[in-house]
């Protein structure tokens, strides 16, 4: 099926589910489990999660349109979000963790970088699966935006007279 134009297709809604597990899911996964060892061993410093996960990213996105559904899909979105949780672990793991400004540059750095394969699909005309990717991607956004508060927040408890 095609997800051209604004029509709700099978490929459409996959494209929204594998942004949201992306984006919501798997950070949520990674924030509550944190602590898990495993988290510690496969952790990449976050020079190489980023760039790891944008390409790919756009690889997955930009091909899910020529792949069909079955094994070469499906392991293609198993390897996306592999790819997901090491691009998380900087942000919300406890190895390789950025600081609160080095987490809100990464993720800020991040969306437009998440956004522009969506962006390609949208100019090829597969305007319903770009526009749900883009959509289902916003919580990274809701993320970078409550740690830069965090950040400020402690920032200016620490600019206070006596504040630590």
């Amino acid at each position: 099926m095609s997800g051209t134009g604004g029509v709700l297709t099978a490929e459409t809604l996959a494209m929204a589910l594998s942004g949201l597990l992306v984006a919501a899911v798997i950070p949520a996964l990674v924030h509550l489990t944190r602590s898990w060892a495993a988290w510690r061993r496969i952790s990449l410093p976050a020079v190489a999660a980023l760039p790891l996960f944008v390409v790919l990213h756009a690889t997955v996105v930009l091909t899910a349109p020529l792949v069909r559904p079955g094994f070469a899909r499906l392991t293609a979105e198993a390897l996306l979000l592999y790819a997901a949780v090491l691009f998380w672990l900087p942000v919300l793991g406890t190895r390789h963790r950025l600081s609160d400004p080095a987490r809100s540059v990464y993720l800020y750095l991040s969306m437009p970088l998440l956004d522009l394969p969506a962006v390609v699909m949208v100019a090829l005309g597969h305007v319903a699966g770009g526009l749900a990717m883009v959509a289902a991607m916003l919580p990274i956004g809701l993320v970078a935006l409550g740690v830069t508060w965090r950040w400020i927040t402690q920032e200016e408890c620490l600019a206070q007279p006596g504040g630590e």
